[in-house]
């Protein structure tokens, strides 16, 4: 085999011990996206009239319920991979398996109840956190580089990750390089944001627009990084099923954005939002990104 000229290592352990006290560097990546999503949220939400302390508690409960959904999910789709007994095995969250979809879903929906509840409107939150969900994503991913998994097939390339033999699947043992997913998602995930960033200050957005073009853009790329993850997964009609939750995330987000944005369809946040001391619509100054409707096809 060719010699690699290059590659990136693999953390040999993913805890630091303190004395007594043992961190888990999975567990402290996770926490440090978690408190840059707040971040971000709060200085766009502030930005159009609203409050840190609405973000604060949509956080707490979003977080709380993301972590039941995105278990949730590995549970159902991985059910295989559910420790034994099943009974217990199914909250063993240290052992592995989260499903970020169903985290999503769950803490969006937690967090639409809070919002909701708080008098605001749900649309424009939405679109407010969507830039710092895409970046607290891409930061977690880090955490996969410090447990040496969900890494993808194996390559020669420089950037080639190494796996140690104990962390490698079964049908790959002799191989020491595979490609890191891990770095490939944080990167699609912080061009997303910047992306997200330039469109939301560019573009007069009609919430939930925003929050529909992050969902499209993350499962564009999460589409490919299936391709070439090795992980177990069950499959349908050859693809992994996480592959074919993104074809159909995407592309429902696709049209959604589409529907909502492009065409100008549904209708605007109340104008006296202001004058109830509410967050402000979009600046009515931006241009609308609006398609005449006699020019689609």
């Amino acid at each position: 085999m060719t010699a690699v000229l290059g590659s990136i290592p693999s953390p040999s352990s993913g805890t630091v011990d303190l004395g007594p006290l043992t961190i888990h560097l999975y567990g402290l990546t996770l926490l440090v996206a978690i408190l840059l999503c707040v971040w971000l949220t709060s200085v766009r939400w502030k930005r159009i009239g609203g409050d840190t302390d609405l973000v604060i508690r949509v956080a707490v409960y979003g977080v709380a319920f993301g972590v039941v959904g995105a278990r949730a999910y590995h549970d159902i789709t991985s059910w295989n991979e559910v420790p034994t007994p099943k009974w217990k095995g199914i909250f063993e969250v240290w052992h592995g398996g989260l499903g970020i979809w169903g985290g999503i879903l769950l803490g969006v929906l937690a967090g639409a109840v809070i919002v909701r509840r708080s008098g605001q409107s749900v649309a424009l939150f939405m679109d407010a956190v969507a830039p710092g969900l895409l970046l607290a994503q891409g930061i977690g991913r880090i955490g996969n580089w410090w447990n040496q998994e969900l890494f993808g097939k194996p390559t020669k390339l420089p950037w080639g990750l190494k796996i140690d033999l104990d962390h490698r699947p079964a049908a790959y043992l002799n191989y020491s390089t595979f490609h890191p997913t891990f770095l490939y998602e944080l990167i699609w995930d912080l061009a997303g944001v910047l992306l997200l960033l330039w469109v939301a200050r560019r573009w007069r957005i009609r919430p939930p627009a925003l929050f529909a073009l992050y969902v499209a853009y993350y499962c564009f790329g999460r589409f490919f990084e299936e391709l070439l993850r090795v992980d177990p997964s069950h499959h349908l009609a050859g693809l992994r099923i996480n592959a074919w939750v993104s074809i159909v995330c995407f592309v429902v987000a696709s049209a959604f954005f589409i529907r909502r944005q492009l065409l100008g369809r549904g209708s605007e946040p109340d104008d006296d939002q202001r004058a109830r001391g509410k967050p402000r619509v979009p600046d009515p100054n931006r241009p609308k990104m609006v398609v005449p409707r006699g020019r689609v096809r």
